[in-house]
């Protein structure tokens, strides 16, 4: 099996089972039944497979070749830069009266500069 091929798998996998976490877990706290004391680990449950994610993408870049590598890492660094640009001039517009954005708008974002980064990089050394 292919390095793309295994990394697309083992990341669908923990994709996955964030999704089915995400589920349980907004189910499990929207019943009422989750005595207080439970409700911040339970809320929190869905991290778990997050932190896999963090070893698929880890194990992912070690397999890579050195080209590939750097074309990962400006794309990284791309995507690290734009999203930190987007939400600190966000907070300023904040300050002018637009609406507060929930911290889960972070991660999309920076995952949507890392592809574009990522497409940016293989048109330069493609």
């Amino acid at each position: 099996m292919s390095n793309g091929r295994r990394y697309v798998m083992e990341l669908s996998a923990t994709m996955l089972a964030y999704a089915l976490l995400l589920v349980g877990m907004n189910k499990a706290l929207s019943s009422g039944w989750v005595p207080e004391g439970l409700q911040i680990p339970i809320a929190l449950l869905p991290m778990l497979p997050c932190l896999l994610v963090v070893w698929v993408i880890m194990r992912h870049i070690r397999r890579l070749d050195e080209m590939q590598r750097r074309m990962q890492f400006e794309a990284l660094a791309f995507g690290f830069a734009m999203t930190a640009l987007l939400t600190f001039a966000y907070g300023f517009l904040e300050n002018k009266g637009l609406p507060r954005l929930s911290m889960h708008v972070v991660w999309p974002a920076m995952s949507v500069f890392w592809v574009l980064g990522y497409v940016m990089a293989c048109r330069r050394y493609g």
